[in-house]
């Protein structure tokens, strides 16, 4: 949800609609892959990282579609694809000296299998009304900032079957975008720890409840 949530803080897409455009996303993926036909698996530890990842999902591709899902952090990388080829891929990433945790997952998100999720959001997202953000957004595909409204409905149709580079979105938002401070809000710390590992030079906090919210928004 995080790209969404961030195009309507920055008033790109209205509230309604980003609610909207979700649940048809959400029900759109489910229809994508037949259940039990897809997977996705955590690669940890401190010899994953991307490569290590690619070459995983390459060998796994002996096997059906399997590609690199989420890039999040040295040491946490996701692939994803048809189940076959996820567990040859798991079985890869072991002997090159990751771990690997299947994900209990209901469909293999943010790979190529998705592709008929993404035709339907290419439907309902060219009639969506989207305008030029506030502030310049990250996305997921690029790992740059976006402010065209028309690339920005271009890349979240890319987004579903697309690869989330969310190491990179904050390498360069640490580092070209001179950002310093990163703010979690919602339920958990898992983000902060991750950009505490990618930016260890930047404050990094999780907001969890109304009054830790309001706290922090009286600081500002």
């Amino acid at each position: 949800l995080g790209e969404y949530s961030a195009l309507a803080a920055a008033g790109a897409i209205s509230l309604s609609d980003t609610a909207r455009l979700l649940k048809l996303r959400g029900q759109a993926m489910q229809r994508a892959v037949p259940v039990g036909k897809g997977a996705m698996a955590s690669l940890i530890g401190p010899k994953t990282d991307l490569a290590l990842a690619e070459e995983a999902a390459r060998a796994g591709s002996a096997a059906g579609v399997c590609v690199v899902a989420n890039d999040n952090n040295k040491g946490n990388v996701v692939i994803s694809g048809d189940k076959a080829a996820v567990d040859l891929a798991i079985e890869k990433a072991k002997e090159l000296g990751a771990r690997a945790i299947p994900l209990n997952v209901s469909a293999p998100f943010h790979c190529p299998l998705m592709q008929p999720a993404a035709d339907e959001m290419a439907a309902a997202l060219a009639d969506a009304k989207i305008i030029a953000p506030a502030v310049p957004v990250v996305a997921n595909v690029t790992a740059r900032p976006e402010t065209d409204a028309e690339v920005i409905r271009r890349l979240l149709v890319e987004q579903v079957t697309g690869r989330v580079r969310w190491r990179e979105s904050m390498e360069w938002m640490a580092t070209e975008g001179g950002v310093t401070r990163f703010v979690e809000v919602g339920s958990g710390k898992v983000l902060t720890g991750m950009a505490k590992r990618i930016a260890p030079d930047a404050e990094a906090l999780a907001l969890n409840t109304a009054e830790e919210l309001e706290a922090f928004a009286k600081s500002l």
